[in-house]
């Protein structure tokens, strides 16, 4: 145990997480690696939505949880400012307003970026060499075969395939779309995955556990359609305070989970049934001896 964390049993840290799985997940490996380090936790997972989990860390509540970058623009009401579509600037600018605003601490962000996405089957993305939207929209021009599964709100929303079309000039006609009620992408997955009314491509999270398993590629967004979410651990600036080693101790989890790892952990819970503490024990111990 580091000197840091000695003594520290006796005083709680409160980490909690939203609903879903992967956050519950990434709680819970910010909660194993506390407790390996000698502290206490007191765990308050899947507590609820991002509403209430920002209320609560703002309250004092909850002590640190993990968040995603792009989350600020709605938090500071900035959601026209392009530095969300950015992986570096939006991390920054987030990690700067919440220091100065609410005495918030954000670590370093994962490289995996749980936004909306389009994914393809594979073999369409094999045939076509489709690896980018820009790619994409080629496939198109050309009257490629293609047919996307996705909910209203996808389809409608400015932020969402409005904002691909804009940004690497195609349309989507409706024969071209299969709009399912719902916002579940495992029905828009399983829907392409299954070839069901000729639909190849459906309206995905990046992050998705279910991807891989149904054979599924991502479609990358180089031109930064989409706001980035990159989770992160945020913590008030009391806890990191207290325990000056945080950073050093997550920053090396976080930095291991790009969008392939991050994928097949959530699917070792989500398609395989693994409890989520025997996912996050396990990836853990692949990064080497506790520091």
């Amino acid at each position: 145990m580091s000197r840091s964390a000695r003594g520290q049993t006796g005083q709680p840290v409160t980490v909690a997480s939203k609903l879903d799985t992967e956050s519950a997940l990434l709680g819970e490996m910010i909660a194993q690696v506390l407790e390996a380090k000698g502290v206490a936790v007191r765990r308050r997972l899947q507590l609820g939505p991002t509403r209430i989990l920002r209320e609560a860390i703002l309250a004092g509540e909850v002590d640190i949880y993990p968040e995603y970058t792009g989350n600020g623009a709605f938090f500071f009401q900035m959601e026209t400012d392009p530095a969300w579509h950015d992986a570096e600037q939006g991390a920054a600018k987030v990690r700067a307003l919440d220091a100065e605003r609410n005495n918030l601490v954000w670590l370093r962000p994962a490289a995996a970026n749980n936004t909306w996405a389009i994914a393809v089957r594979r073999d369409l993305a094999r045939q076509a060499k489709l690896a980018g939207m820009a790619d994409l929209a080629r496939h198109l021009a050309a009257g490629g075969a293609f047919k996307l599964a996705a909910s209203a709100e996808f389809v409608e929303s400015p932020a969402a395939l409005p904002a691909f079309q804009k940004a690497y000039g195609f349309t989507l006609p409706p024969e071209r779309l299969l709009v399912l009620s719902g916002g579940d992408t495992a029905v828009t997955m399983r829907a392409a995955a299954e070839g069901l009314n000729g639909v190849n491509a459906a309206m995905v999270y990046g992050t998705d556990g279910a991807i891989q398993a149904l054979d599924l590629v991502v479609l990358d967004d180089p031109k930064g359609a989409q706001v980035v979410y990159r989770p992160a651990p945020v913590v008030r600036r009391p806890v990191a305070e207290r325990l000056p080693e945080l950073a050093a101790w997550l920053d090396p989890v976080f930095a291991s989970l790009g969008l392939e790892t991050l994928q097949t952990l959530n699917a070792r819970i989500v398609v395989e049934g693994q409890p989520a503490q025997e996912v996050a024990r396990a990836h853990l111990g692949g990064l080497g001896p506790a520091r």
